[in-house]
């Protein structure tokens, strides 16, 4: 039987227990989750409802990526984990003076319902508030909600309703940096044959024809895909599963060492050698035209299993 938060509309500002649920506030003034159950323990901030930290009990390794220069300061995004791409991906396609990426991941959000799911995980619903400075960039009404599932899985629902009185476009996603033991060690199946946009070679559009490896700066995007991706890691004798739905771009990026070191947030000497994105997204062509008072979810579930 699902065990239902008696508490609605839960005050992120008060400290309290709840289903394995507690909030926490930083030197900053930041507030955070903070989610420890049977299964694993995760970090979500509330700025931007950023889940920073994931990782089940079964694995001694973080499965999410986070620099150990991210800045935790108001209106900043934090370098790791899942900052979330949002109404645009990459930047404004009319606006160039808007924050890259939608401002989805600086915004706060509010926790709306906590509940212990019957197999054990634990399942938060947030939904972005929304300042003067979101209605600048965005005019027309909308609501914005994210589910997370925390369990031996992590799956993520981002729903964007559209309360406009005509259709409106977003691009989405969902920008995960996964912890892996050296990225040129690495490879990642599932995108053969799709056709990519690369973005160090002024978006030249090829297609794939074999697993995806690195030695060298790499940003693309794959387009009219659905596919699952597998991040095979035999350094740390693993794979990351990513399963996705409502998404038909995948991203992946890694910015290699010297754009690495002009990025102050992005770690201390080779830590970009232990990430690599690969992101859920609906993004250029892809991405989607949402009609008035309906909604459309674009999910995704990392599960990690042994090589």
């Amino acid at each position: 039987m699902t065990q239902t938060s008696a508490v609605k509309k839960l005050n992120p500002l008060e400290e309290l227990e709840h289903h394995h649920v507690k909030f926490v506030r930083d030197e900053a003034g930041l507030d955070y989750i903070e989610i420890d159950n049977d299964y694993a323990t995760a970090k979500i901030a509330l700025q931007g409802a950023h889940i920073m930290v994931w990782q089940p009990k079964s694995q001694k390794n973080p499965v999410l990526w986070l620099s150990s220069n991210a800045r935790y300061v108001p209106g900043r995004s934090i370098r790791g984990g899942i900052p979330i791409c949002w109404p645009w991906f990459g930047a404004h396609p009319t606006d160039g003076t808007l924050c890259p990426h939608g401002f989805a991941r600086v915004m706060p959000w509010q926790l709306i319902d906590a509940e212990t799911v019957k197999n054990g995980a634990t399942r938060l619903v947030l939904q972005m508030l929304e300042p003067a400075e979101s209605k600048r960039q965005l005019s027309y009404p909308y609501l914005l909600t994210i589910t997370i599932t925390v369990g031996d899985t992590l799956r993520i629902d981002l729903a964007t309703t559209n309360k406009a009185d005509h259709p409106f476009m977003v691009g989405e996603a969902l920008h995960t940096y996964f912890q892996v033991s050296d990225v040129a060690a690495i490879h990642i199946h599932g995108l053969e044959d799709a056709l990519y946009a690369d973005k160090v070679f002024n978006y030249e559009r090829r297609v794939e024809t074999t697993d995806v490896r690195f030695n060298s700066e790499f940003d693309r995007v794959y387009l009219n895909t659905n596919a699952d991706c597998v991040i095979h890691d035999p350094g740390l004798n693993r794979q990351i599963r990513i399963a996705k739905s409502g998404s038909q771009s995948t991203v992946i990026w890694n910015p290699w060492q010297e754009k690495a070191q002009q990025m102050a947030d992005m770690g201390t000497a080779n830590e970009w050698r232990n990430m690599i994105c690969v992101e859920t997204a609906n993004a250029l062509e892809n991405s989607v035209v949402i009609s008035p008072n309906r909604t459309h979810t674009m999910s995704v579930e990392y599960s990690v299993e042994s090589l």
